[in-house]
């Protein structure tokens, strides 16, 4: 059987110091685990046929598809503020580019698939347990309508991967709008190759922000439309209690997506210096630190964009500069606004932003689970009942004060109760990917036990939805359920 996929392939028309030219290392018995059949439509394939043994042994790469030129792309990065001059694709193959139902270009790539001259020594593989976390996690922030990369399909490889211990090997395939990232303009800025940066630059205005290719300084213009990008992405973390863990400049997409689902966790109980990461002992990447370092990250880009803004460095420094102070003003709009639609407020007045403060250090104080505490404000919000609210917090009498407040505010616009309630609810999810529900779906899944996995997929697609049958999927963890660190690498 001949799988198709209508390849177009532009990033490996690019220069050859770009990317290395490598294949997947064929895998020993490829098994489809999951087939995200919606998004394959979407990406014009067929899914029947990629569910076939034949669709699998390329979602492994154990089969190459016609037109496929796959590559391992080169790119460096801050990785924990240390500057590393080249990592790349190590255990990553781009199989080529489609244009989905919308008109967008997508990259598909290949996790897991073997080792590329980007390695660094590792084996190039993927365990099954990281495979299955970027799956549900990336599908579920799609479903809060998040920016992100997509997970096509999860596939066993047969064999096992040697890490603490031997492991199910596992192959993920992931769309995004490419894989482009500030480390990618960090490794040709880091080598003094303006050509490649400049190549790079226009290559990322063709495909991401074609609007401002006849804008009169384009790279300036780049620039302002990632920082804007970011800006909104990291409001909208934020906003839905999301640790992306490993926020180095590798991991900064210059799509505006989120990337690389290591790490990652979302919070159970409101904590602003909540980690999970393992490797994140100082808490650089901690929830309410995600903010300063996108700037942080973004700022990296901008050095290296200062040889196309102008031939004069304090002048090029002078203009970076101004295009990053747009950041925080931007975050903070997009930020206060997800927050003023949290608590059910339509319009805007100068007190609100102290009034939402309020509640998150009284969440803060007496541990309350953030997801659930804006969840069940928001049934107060249709009826005087704050009962289910108080109960989030350890000492309920913190709820009360501030809930008095709140009405009060609620009282001056103009919605009715029930108009009032269908917002917030369309704004805060009853169900995220918690940290222990995950971790029980990975460890059924290495005894070979995939239905709870489905189960959790399915609950995640509907997160603003009840969905009664699955309640307790709402429901934060036990003390002796609580997962306290998540591990990066796949």
């Amino acid at each position: 059987m001949t799988v198709h996929f209508p390849f177009q392939n532009t990033y490996s028309a690019l220069p050859a110091n770009f990317f290395a030219r490598v294949a997947p290392t064929p895998v020993a018995a490829p098994r489809l685990i999951k087939l995200n059949r919606a998004l394959a439509v979407h990406l014009g394939l067929d899914p029947d046929v990629l569910e076939s043994p034949e669709g699998a042994e390329i979602l492994a790469g154990k089969r190459l598809p016609d037109g496929a030129d796959p590559i391992a792309m080169a790119y460096a990065g801050h990785q924990f503020g240390q500057f590393v001059p080249q990592l790349g694709d190590g255990r990553a193959i781009l199989l080529g580019e489609v244009i989905d139902k919308d008109g967008v270009r997508r990259d598909i790539q290949l996790k897991g698939s073997g080792p590329t001259p980007f390695s660094r020594r590792g084996d190039g593989r993927a365990a099954l347990g990281p495979v299955l976390r970027e799956y549900i996690v990336s599908e579920a922030m799609f479903a809060l309508g998040i920016p992100t990369t997509r997970s096509l399909a999860a596939v066993t490889s047969g064999e096992s991967v040697m890490r603490e211990t031997m492991l199910p090997g596992a192959v993920l395939t992931r769309v995004a709008a490419s894989h482009i990232r500030v480390g990618t303009f960090q490794f040709f800025a880091a080598r003094s190759d303006t050509d490649g940066v400049r190549q790079l630059a226009d290559h990322v205005i063709a495909r991401h922000y074609p609007d401002v290719a006849k804008a009169e300084r384009p790279y300036h213009a780049l620039l302002e439309g990632v920082v804007a990008r970011q800006a909104d992405l990291l409001a909208r973390w934020l906003l839905v209690g999301f640790i992306h863990g490993v926020m180095n400049t590798d991991n900064t997409s210059i799509s505006g997506e989120t990337i690389d689902y290591g790490p990652c966790a979302f919070m159970d109980e409101y904590n602003p210096a909540q980690v999970f990461s393992s490797i994140d002992e100082m808490g650089r990447y901690a929830y309410a630190n995600q903010p300063r370092i996108a700037l942080w990250n973004l700022t990296r880009l901008a050095e290296c964009l200062l040889t196309l803004f102008s031939d004069e460095q304090d002048k090029a420094i002078e203009q970076a500069q101004f295009i990053l102070g747009e950041f925080a003003e931007k975050f903070t709009a997009a930020y206060q606004a997800g927050l003023r639609k949290k608590i059910g407020l339509f319009t805007s007045r100068d007190s609100d932003e102290a009034l939402v403060q309020d509640l998150l250090d009284a969440m803060a104080k007496n541990q309350a689970d953030f997801t659930l505490t804006f969840r069940r404000l928001s049934d107060a919000a249709g009826d005087a009942d704050n009962d289910s609210v108080r109960a989030q917090f350890t000492d309920p009498t913190a709820f009360d004060e501030w809930a008095s407040r709140w009405r009060q505010r609620l009282a001056d616009e103009p919605q009715s109760a029930a108009e009032r309630q269908a917002a917030m609810r369309a704004v805060n999810p009853a169900f995220i990917p918690r940290n222990h529900r995950v971790e029980a779906v990975i460890a059924a899944a290495v005894n070979n036990d995939y239905a709870p996995f489905e189960e959790l997929l399915t609950v995640l697609s509907k997160p603003y939805e009840d969905q009664p049958e699955f309640a307790a999927y709402a429901e934060p963890p036990l003390p002796e359920q609580r997962v306290l660190q998540t591990f990066c690498g796949t």
